[in-house]
């Protein structure tokens, strides 16, 4: 709801502040007087277009600002939070600035922000008509959006939306691998020759280091056995030299030597046994040499397949790495890439899947979309013309059509489903409606506007609802049917209208009167709430012109208690 508007040179309007309430709010005074200027600064606080000529002359910027009550409006909370805003206490400020250097300002919240977010915010909830315009009605994707609140297809229409974007989201990542199938198959195979080629050669861990041993000792086999025997003659004594003793021998012989002297000297038997196991050792070590180097035995064939065999661990290992670890960690990682490219494959095919399953749903839900609109729009067009000929419009006819929406080759629809609802109006008998853009008047488009909002204040409630002078060329009973439709329509929304008729001035819940006045010299506008008699007085001028007499104040009073 619209608390507090604050305007300030614009136009002829030096400064003024205007409280509204809730319900029906009526502006009057005569032509002339300033009223359109609201209008104006409403339209600016709704992102509409600004011209340098509208700032008050001598004035270098004009400034409008509104207090609106934001409580209940959680889809206004949410649109507001999606721009990192937050209405404070439940009052959110907003405030246009327009300078005569062409800048243009926008404060919401306390944060500026663009202009066209003014537009994103309250183009759909700060409604005004007009002679010259009305800003919802007239665009087709407004039309949508009313024939779908009345038929309470809100969430069917989500449902396409939603729907729609996850196809399209699908068929970028569809379109995405099929782009890299190409640049996939290269690798894929590249990496199935590592692996396979790592694979084929059957590395263990530790196979180099020993093969590397056992080619050692295969090629040095004559030298081992010569260095060998030496050693175990060295040991054992060598039996092509006579009674020449062995360091075995030597060391038994010390051992009996030292034995002899432990019973003169106890102290020596721990040297003893330590000499007669040395000598044991020594004839162990002899005999483990000896059998050693008898079980070597050249074979150039084996020798012939460890050179063979190591040189092809030393290829894998300058293309791979540089030891088996290193080699086996390389096969790992690209055998994981290879599983995963070739998952990819049939990742393809799973989102091939799920979007036939999607275009199918998609389907399903624009059918159950367009079932549900053509009962809402024959329901809407009988009540709508209806409402539209109680208001001087006779012979008004209005259709809602569901034209084809165009969509992509092989989508069963768009985004806003498989048509687009269209509003056409005829005012007379005498041609087929066409386009409510194309064949409306000024005077009856503000009306269509006012009949088709009443029609749907429940299903498109918690609006501000602005009409300029939507009863121009009408009075009488249609006067009155008007204000009861305005009074009406404030049930469920907040509703600013500009008047010249009494009957409709009746019917407010809150009366402002505009008066344009000279003061130091220039034009200057105020505005006043009025209650009592001064707005029996103002509803008699309405009623009798400039003269007001006690009978004009009579029928002003009847209108009152009639509005009331």
């Amino acid at each position: 709801m619209l608390e507090t508007l604050r305007i300030e040179r614009l136009a002829v309007v030096d400064a003024v502040e205007i409280e509204f309430g809730p319900g029906l709010n009526v502006l009057t005074g005569e032509t002339g007087a300033g009223k359109s200027i609201v209008l104006s600064a409403l339209g600016l606080l709704a992102g509409g277009r600004a011209s340098q000529e509208t700032i008050r002359d001598g004035a270098d910027h004009a400034l409008v600002e509104a207090v609106f009550a934001t409580a209940g409006l959680a889809d206004l909370g949410r649109a507001l939070a999606a721009c990192d805003l937050e209405a404070e206490d439940g009052a959110l400020v907003v405030r246009r600035t327009l300078s005569r250097t062409g800048r243009n300002r926008a404060r919401v919240a306390g944060e500026t922000v663009p202009v066209s977010r003014l537009a994103e915010l309250f183009g759909g909830r700060l409604e005004i008509s007009s002679q010259h315009e009305s800003q919802a009605l007239l665009r087709p994707e407004a039309q949508g959006r009313l024939l779908d609140a009345f038929g309470g297809l809100e969430d069917a229409r989500a449902e396409v939306a939603r729907t729609h974007a996850r196809l399209r989201e699908l068929d970028a990542e569809i379109a995405g691998l099929r782009a890299a199938a190409e640049e996939r198959a290269r690798r894929e195979d590249f990496l199935a020759f590592q692996v396979a080629e790592i694979d084929e050669v059957g590395l263990e861990p530790g196979e180099l280091d020993a093969l590397a041993v056992e080619r050692s000792r295969l090629a040095h086999a004559e030298r081992i056995r010569l260095e060998a025997a030496r050693a175990v003659a060295a040991l054992a004594g060598d039996p092509g030299a006579g009674d020449e003793p062995g360091a075995g021998d030597l060391v038994a012989r010390a051992a009996r030597g030292v034995e002899g002297l432990v019973a003169v000297d106890p102290a020596l038997g721990p040297l003893a046994e330590r000499l007669r196991s040395l000598g044991a050792d020594l004839g162990e070590a002899a005999g483990d040499l000896e059998r050693h180097a008898d079980g070597i035995d050249t074979d150039p064939a084996r020798l012939a397949a460890l050179e063979e065999r190591l040189e092809r661990l030393e290829r894998l290992g300058r293309k791979y790495g540089q030891d088996e670890a290193a080699i086996l960690a390389f096969r790992d990682a690209a055998a994981a890439e290879l599983a995963s490219l070739r998952g990819a494959e049939q990742g393809l095919a799973k989102l091939e899947a799920e979007r036939a399953a999607g275009a199918a749903a998609l389907a399903r839900a624009a059918e159950a979309l367009s079932a549900g609109r053509a009962a809402a729009a024959r329901k809407l067009a009988r009540a709508g013309q209806r409402a539209i000929r109680e208001l001087a419009l006779a012979e008004a006819r209005f259709a809602v059509d569901l034209d084809p929406a165009p969509s992509e080759p092989g989508w069963p629809c768009g985004p806003g489903g498989a048509e687009t609802p269209v509003f056409r109006f005829a005012a007379d008998p005498g041609g087929a409606p066409r386009e409510l853009r194309r064949v409306a008047s000024g005077g009856e488009l503000s009306r269509v506007f006012l009949a088709l909002k009443n029609v749907l204040r429940r299903s498109d409630a918690g609006m501000v609802l602005v009409f300029d002078e939507v009863d121009a060329g009408i009075g009488g009973a249609v006067a009155d049917r008007v204000g009861a439709v305005l009074a009406e329509l404030a049930r469920e929304n907040q509703v600013l209208c500009i008047t010249h008729l009494p009957q409709v001035a009746a019917r407010a819940d809150h009366h402002l009167r505009v008066r344009k006045h000279t003061a130091q010299g220039h034009a200057a506008v105020s505005v006043e709430r009025l209650e009592g008699e001064a707005r029996v007085d103002e509803i008699a001028r309405m009623a009798g012109g400039a003269e007001v007499g006690e009978a004009t104040r009579r029928h002003a009073r009847e209108l009152l208690a009639g509005g009331r």
